[in-house]
């Protein structure tokens, strides 16, 4: 069990023995059965619970609560949903509006739930800033995305500009060019979170079986290698260990993030450095970087990892020394001052990316299946949205969160589109990531000459937006 300690930092802060839960022994019957003990599968136990408390949940996990994303990731709590603005694009302005809203919702939401279930996960809604702050190009970049979200009827309240100025009051960088602030973001510790939510769902009635891998899934079914589960309703909610349940996989795909966390920083270096409200931060490339400050001032930073050919499931998270430098590398841009900081934790994870980058939450009414997934690293709000939404699914309730363009509800499966053959897929992502390590180095140099810089962010463009 001490190895569940090394999956991450927040694993390793946790307070509590790591022991596991008792695996699934014998059959079971239920109601609603649910694979994973992850984000996704307890909020929408937690949902399920809260609306019919008579209802038999139990959840199956391969590993322990935690394991996957949910004891790995970043720590942001984000108000949106990937690629949000091509989702309602073509609503009414004021249905675009509500969704809008019902998205900014989710961080209040969470953590009223917080509030309400005595759950302590170092919860602080300090907004996000997306930073300008390597090259100029990031600027513009940063100034055409604002003005697309207040094209769609979001405002300053939802989004604004930050001059060098202004940002300099939040977080002080090297050479800021400007920022885009948003207010619906908050960072929380998610290990406290997932371990959190799994001690209260159980105290609602619902069983939790750890070290229990499913090995087979079905309509009305699933299989451990000692029991099996009937149930009403079978939820796979496993993100980006989709791979391991069989055809989940040929809808998303598992790819990889990677994080440092330095040693804690002394007070008089925050001074420096700011980051007091408990923000997020990120600058602005398609490298996606994303940072926060945490309650034990350490600094945490991550950046996009990698794809293993025909989408395989990447289990060593021991970096190399590349994978820890390239990190460092980039947060020393932002804050010089860290260059010779100790980095004491390093890991990664496995996280689901949909086709087109489209999040789903799917009901299929006919067969009793329900999932959510395709967050593309967006999951720690997002499944809280997606719990919801099942919940209701499941139950029938006529709410707003069933009426989503996310929300799929004819075809089974068959309406999730499917990634392409090998060796397509490999080849692409590695192509379209390759261009925006050039991209980044190019831009990175200031001394390129401009129709070089212009050629760079030209194919990247390119390449991303075949991505969609």
């Amino acid at each position: 069990m001490q190895a569940w300690r090394k999956i991450s930092l927040w694993m390793d802060q946790l307070q509590e023995p790591l022991e596991a839960r008792p695996s699934l022994g014998q059959d079971l019957d239920v109601d609603v059965a649910i694979i994973g003990a992850g984000y996704t599968g307890l909020w929408t136990a937690y949902y399920l619970k809260r609306h019919a408390p008579q209802l038999k949940v139990a959840i199956i996990e391969a590993q322990t609560a935690g394991f996957g994303a949910s004891g790995r990731n970043g720590g942001w709590l984000m108000g949106n949903l990937l690629g949000e603005d091509r989702l309602l694009a073509g609503l009414p302005a004021e249905q675009r509006r509500a969704s809008f809203d019902l998205l900014h919702g989710i961080p209040d939401e969470v953590g009223q739930v917080l509030a309400r279930e005595g759950i302590d996960c170092d919860y602080r809604k300090g907004g996000a800033l997306h930073c300008a702050a390597r090259y100029p190009e990031q600027q513009a970049s940063l100034r055409d995305y604002l003005a697309k979200l207040h094209a769609q009827g979001l405002t300053e309240e939802d989004y604004r500009w930050l001059s060098p100025e202004q940002l300099a009051g939040q977080i002080r960088i090297a050479s800021a060019y400007g920022a885009v602030y948003t207010p619906h973001v908050a960072t929380i510790h998610p290990a406290k979170l997932v371990r959190g939510l799994a001690r209260v769902v159980e105290s609602m009635g619902v069983a939790i079986y750890e070290n229990s891998p499913v090995t087979h899934w079905q309509s009305g079914s699933l299989r451990t290698d000692k029991a099996r589960v009937r149930a009403s309703w079978v939820v796979p909610a496993v993100e980006g260990y989709a791979p391991t349940l069989k055809p989940l996989g040929r809808y998303q795909l598992p790819v990889q993030s990677l994080i440092v966390a330095t040693e804690p920083l002394p007070a008089s270096t925050w001074e420096e450095i700011g980051l007091s409200q408990g923000q997020a931060f990120g600058e602005s490339s398609r490298q996606v970087t994303y940072g926060q400050r945490t309650a034990d001032n350490r600094l945490v930073f991550g950046a996009r990892g990698g794809y293993q050919f025909a989408g395989k499931l990447r289990h060593n998270f021991d970096l190399t020394d590349s994978e820890v430098e390239l990190r460092r590398y980039l947060f020393c841009e932002l804050f010089p001052q860290l260059k010779h900081v100790r980095v004491t934790h390093s890991w990664g994870g496995n996280l689901g990316m949909s086709r087109r980058f489209r999040p789903h939450m799917l009901c299929d009414q006919q067969n009793g299946i329900a999932l959510s997934g395709g967050y593309g690293g967006e999951g720690v709000g997002a499944s809280n949205l997606g719990g919801r939404t099942l919940a209701d699914l499941i139950l029938g309730r006529a709410t707003s969160l069933v009426e989503q363009p996310w929300v799929l509800r004819e075809g089974g499966l068959n309406a999730l589109r499917a990634w392409e053959p090998e060796p397509c897929r490999w080849l692409g992502y590695n192509a379209i990531i390759r261009s925006f390590v050039h991209e980044d180095q190019t831009l990175a140099d200031p001394n390129t000459a401009p129709w070089r810089r212009a050629l760079a962010s030209g194919v990247a463009g390119f390449m991303e937006g075949f991505m969609h």
